[in-house]
Formats: structure tokens, C-alpha cells, sequence
């Protein structure tokens, strides 16, 4: 063993930080459940070795408070490259804290960060330390708020298929599921922006009841829709299974999974057809890949919620995977922080094979102007 290797092996944690950015949207944007104006991303520091590894998450900025008083001392000292001793010690610390939430995000950024760590003091990238299977990761666009009038509908469709992806979601199950004849116009809309080569996606964000949700898809049945994402709460698996048996479209849920047990119970109600999974939230890499594994237990893909450049390298090393999100509003403002964040091309982001870990690099005089803490 080379002294250079023996450094690395033995190199423990030296510091974890956590900053929490407050970032304004282009415009309003809503949902058929929540409307919004900013978005509040913490990012996770985390430096051994003379390297820096970095993740994030997408929440509330006591994220920050809680990864800097709680997590941080868990963390540091331990080997750097022991990611597995680091994660089961968080999770063993947030016991009388709960698993879910701000905890269960909280986590998400350090093992994220910490899984990028290793990748750079082991000088690769890391979907190659994960294990690759692909070299390239399919992708949808997702956007198409309920708050956009119809220019701005028409116009980020077409920025979509312009840079050559051939799948498209648009929010729909406006105001609780009250304005069901303006969904239906916006998916009408959609499918004539898009044309016939393009798979139509919907999410409802459970905005729907399990009758309705049934009665609008077959109401669109002429505009082709391949993806119904949440026709009902997630946390009704029984009208997830429901609406599954009754529509066409796939039907998808499990972005608020924060543990394995969620996934499975999701799995064995046989709710969806694609099981979402979210690394910001369930507990980073390390939890992505066995909720993964779950699911492909039960004979189903996997597509990532948001946060398509975090999610990058993970989905390049997952067997099962469909395709990852490439949510307008998280594309934003990682294309705006970090150096290294790039276009799909033909559909499909592709991890650099040259930069080590993410392969992504903080714009610190960008960020700084949005710092909340």
C-alpha cells in the first residue's frame, strides 16, 4: 500500500457545514396542492483529506441548524470513506427527533456530501464508485405550473422538446382538484404543443379523490397521457392501487419516502407502476440505493424525484431505473450555482467521465447572495 493510498484510507472527517440559500422563482409557481415563490437549498460541506465533497437538499433553512448542532459531531472523526458507519450513526442520533422530514433531509445532504467526498479522494467519478451500469441517464421535462398562463405553457414545452427530450409533465389537479376543466385544456394544450411523438406526463399532487382522479383520465383519454404521478394523496395507498387498476397511464408516487419501510409498504400495496425515489429526502445515496433494490424486488423501475444533478450519478449506477426529473425550477437553480451543471443532450444528461464525484463546482459569489444563515 502506497502512503498516498494509506492517507486516503485512514483520513477522517475533518469538518461538515451546512449554509442554507433562499433563491426567488423566475415567476409564481403552483401546483394543484401548494403555490410558492422561492426556494430554500441547504448545502452540506463535508472535507477530509485536503478534499471537499458537497450535497444538498431542498426544504427549510433549520436543515442547516440541524446538520451543524446534531449531525456534524456525529460525523467528524469518523473515516472518511466509511459513508455506511456514518449513515447508520445519524440515523441512530435522530431517534427522538423522527426519521421523517427535517431529519430525514438533514441526512440527505450529509450523505450525499459525504459520498461525493469519497469520490474525489478516490479521484473518480462518482457513478464509477457507485457502480456504473450506464453512461448516460434518460430525462423528462417537468414544470408546467398551474400557476403559467398559456404563453408561458406553450413556451417551456417547446424549450423542452427543442433540446431533443422526448417526455413532458405539467402539473394539473388545480386548486384541489376544482378546476378539472382547466386541466383538461392544459393537457389538450400540451399535447398539441408537443405533438404526437412526445409522452405526456400529468401530476396531480394528490389533489385529486380516487373516483375523480379516474373520471379525468378517462376525459383524457384522446390526449395520450403516459404518467399520472400522484392522482391521489401518497399516503393512500389503497386509492393509489385503485387508480392504478383503472387508468391507463403509469401511475407514480414515493417522493415522500423518507425510509426503507415506506418504500416497501409502497411496493407490496402494488399502488404504482414506477416507484419515485428521492436522495434529498430518504436519506441520500446510500438509502436510494436499497430503496432501489426494493423495488426492483418487486419487479419495478425507479425514476428520481427532482434534483436532477444530484440524482446524476446515482441513477447511472442503478439497474432499474427509468428516468430522472428534470424539474424547471431545481434545473434552474443548479445551473445557476454550480460549474459543471450541464444540458441534457438527446434526452439524457451525461456524468463527465474526467471530474471526479459529482463532477460540480460551487459558484461561490453566485450563492452568497442568497444566504439565510
Amino acid at each position: 500500500m502506497t502512503a498516498d493510498r494509506a492517507s486516503v484510507e485512514g483520513a477522517p472527517v475533518d469538518s461538515v457545514s451546512a449554509t442554507a440559500y433562499t433563491i426567488p422563482t423566475d415567476t409564481p409557481e403552483a401546483d394543484g396542492t401548494l403555490s410558492w415563490d422561492s426556494t430554500t437549498l441547504i448545502l452540506v460541506e463535508a472535507r477530509a483529506g485536503g478534499c471537499c465533497g458537497i450535497g444538498w437538499t431542498y426544504g427549510a433553512s433549520v436543515v442547516a441548524d440541524l446538520v451543524t448542532r446534531k449531525l456534524a459531531d456525529i460525523v467528524v472523526g469518523r473515516p472518511a470513506l466509511d459513508i455506511g458507519s456514518c449513515f447508520t450513526a445519524m440515523v441512530a442520533a435522530i431517534r427522538n427527533i423522527g426519521r421523517d422530514g427535517i431529519a430525514g433531509q438533514a441526512i440527505s445532504a450529509v450523505d450525499v456530501a459525504l459520498w461525493d467526498l469519497k469520490a474525489r479522494m478516490l479521484r473518480v467519478p462518482l457513478y464509477r464508485l457507485l457502480g456504473a451500469v450506464r453512461d448516460e441517464v434518460a430525462v423528462y421535462g417537468s414544470g408546467g405550473f398551474t400557476s403559467y398562463d398559456d404563453e408561458q405553457l406553450r413556451a417551456q414545452l417547446t424549450r423542452w422538446t427543442r433540446l431533443g427530450i422526448p417526455r413532458v409533465k405539467i402539473k394539473i389537479g388545480e386548486s384541489w382538484g376544482t378546476r378539472t376543466e382547466r386541466d383538461l385544456a392544459r393537457m389538450g394544450m400540451a399535447r398539441e404543443t408537443v405533438g404526437d411523438a412526445t409522452e405526456l406526463y400529468v401530476d396531480a399532487n394528490g389533489g385529486y379523490g380516487r373516483k375523480q382522479a379516474v373520471r379525468v383520465m378517462r376525459a383524457a383519454a384522446e390526449f395520450d397521457v403516459r404518467w399520472f404521478e400522484e392522482p391521489v394523496s401518497s399516503d393512500d395507498l389503497d386509492g393509489l392501487r385503485a387508480v392504478r387498476d383503472a387508468v391507463d397511464p403509469d401511475v407514480a408516487a414515493g417522493e415522500y419516502g423518507y425510509d426503507l419501510y415506506y418504500f416497501r409498504r409502497m411496493c407490496e400495496a402494488r399502488a404504482v407502476d414506477c416507484l419515485q425515489i428521492d436522495a434529498t429526502r430518504c436519506g441520500g445515496l446510500t438509502e436510494w440505493l436499497r430503496a432501489a433494490a426494493v423495488a426492483a424486488a418487486y419487479g419495478l423501475e425507479v425514476s428520481g424525484h427532482c434534483a436532477p444533478y444530484l440524482h446524476m450519478h446515482v441513477a447511472a449506477a442503478t439497474p432499474n431505473l427509468r428516468h430522472l426529473e428534470w424539474f424547471h425550477d431545481h434545473v434552474r437553480i443548479e445551473q445557476m450555482i454550480f460549474d459543471g451543471a450541464r444540458d441534457p443532450v438527446g434526452g439524457a444528461l451525461r456524468p463527465d467521465t474526467d471530474a471526479p464525484g459529482h463532477g460540480l463546482e460551487l459558484r461561490i459569489p453566485v450563492v452568497e447572495q442568497f444566504r439565510t444563515n
